[in-house]
């Protein structure tokens, strides 16, 4: 099965699908155009959900939110940021990074004082400082040297056990269900109410279900008004909790799935 990601080469993401398969894989521009061509069932993509410092990818939220789309498994990627540039650190004038990659490597960017211009990619950041003399870039080993660009410090993110989650998702969810592993749930409960969360949250809890994860974002639709992400441990009682909270809030079940295994 073609596998898409968001490109170019040497993105964290391009890397993360080439641990896992051998066939062919597609490099997109950005994550709405992976989700675009998961629901064309052009290929199934791989796109990075949570990081361990920076937290979730939001434009990967969102897809997830709207996109007609199935999580099929989950990976896990160690990411290592570098800086690069083609002068010293103390005589750039500005910084070309990715917002995960910002974000991750935070105390870095501070600590050179200079504008941080955001990119598409990884790869883009490297592009970019290589054509803009003066600048440099937060990015991977592999852009680095793709792009001709000298790493002038490195590992410079904010932790070292920096990992990224990646979730694999297709435009068809499987035929059999895992007996271990997670299920990923999108709650809606459209209006807000006092106590609605204590009740969702009650039902998994009475099931005997563990909670792996539960983020909120904002549903776009007024201020205040939000949607639940969660993450639960698959377990006997789930069949019965997914029917507990479908009468409490609309429930987007995006698929239950285990690990990932990389290529042989």
């Amino acid at each position: 099965m073609i596998l898409g990601c968001l490109g170019p080469e040497g993105t964290f993401s391009h890397e993360m699908a080439r641990a896992l398969t051998d066939d062919e894989i597609f490099l997109f521009p950005t994550i709405t155009d992976v989700f675009r061509a998961v629901t064309e069932a052009k290929c199934d993509g791989i796109v990075p959900v949570e990081n361990s410092d920076a937290g979730a990818v939001g434009p990967v939220m969102d897809c997830l939110f709207r996109a007609p789309v199935f999580i099929t498994g989950e990976a896990y990627l160690p990411v290592v940021h570098h800086f690069a540039a083609a002068v010293p650190a103390d005589q750039i004038t500005a910084i070309y990074a990715h917002p995960q990659a910002h974000d991750q490597c935070l105390r870095f960017t501070e600590g050179l004082g200079v504008p941080v211009i955001h990119t598409e990619s990884n790869s883009a950041s490297a592009a970019m400082a290589t054509s803009h003399p003066g600048t440099g870039a937060i990015t991977t080993e592999t852009a680095a040297c793709m792009a001709g660009l000298p790493l002038q410090q490195r590992s410079v993110q904010n932790t070292r056990d920096n990992t990224t989650r990646f979730l694999r998702i297709s435009a068809h969810r499987p035929e059999t269900r895992p007996m271990t592993g997670k299920c990923s749930l999108i709650i809606d409960p459209g209006a807000d109410r006092p106590g609605l969360l204590y009740e969702l949250l009650g039902v998994f809890d009475r099931c005997g279900l563990n909670l792996t994860r539960i983020e909120s974002r904002p549903s776009k639709r007024a201020m205040g008004n939000y949607i639940f992400f969660i993450d639960v441990e698959i377990g006997p009682g789930l069949p019965e909790a997914l029917e507990a909270v479908g009468e409490l809030a609309l429930v987007k079940d995006l698929g239950w799935y285990g690990r990932l295994e990389g290529k042989k």
